[in-house]
């Protein structure tokens, strides 16, 4: 982390919305999704939310061998949004406790505001998460082949 990792970043996302981000596209293996309208899947939107958050504090931690991590999110989706429309996403660091990271999060689709809310991100060093999920991996591989093997 920077010095200048502290409340009051702020950054602004535009992101003109495809039809790969409507709800069909979010899960296609789900016929249920397949027959939903094409507008902006939540899904999606709670990934514009993170990405914004990344795209705000990189320039305060040690990217890339530091990385964020979303660990909490409380956003509303009160609007739908047609492809084409472009999504701007607004983000401001409100908090900074440790390597917790909150942040003040909204959007709107230049008709509409369409989310608003929170969302928590954790610093983490990149090679020890690595490290720690080959061996979460490891763990879940060799409890499967003790199953199979009785």
């Amino acid at each position: 982390m920077k010095e200048t990792l502290k409340p009051g970043i702020k950054y602004q996302h535009k992101f003109v919305m495809p039809l790969s981000k409507t709800v069909p596209a979010l899960y296609p293996e789900s016929p249920e999704f397949l027959a939903m309208p094409e507008v902006f899947a939540t899904g999606y939107l709670v990934g514009l939310l993170e990405w914004s958050c990344i795209k705000a504090i990189n320039p305060h931690i040690d990217w890339p061998q530091e990385q964020t991590l979303g660990t909490r999110i409380n956003v509303s989706h009160e609007a739908a949004t047609p492809p084409g429309l472009e999504i701007t996403a607004s983000v401001e660091l409100i908090e900074v406790e440790g390597r917790k990271l909150v942040f003040s999060v909204e959007a709107h689709d230049g008709v509409d505001l369409i989310s608003r809310g929170e969302h928590e991100r954790f610093i983490i060093n990149k090679e020890m998460f690595d490290d720690k999920m080959t061996e979460k991996t490891k763990k879940y591989l060799d409890a499967q082949l003790s199953i199979s093997s009785h």
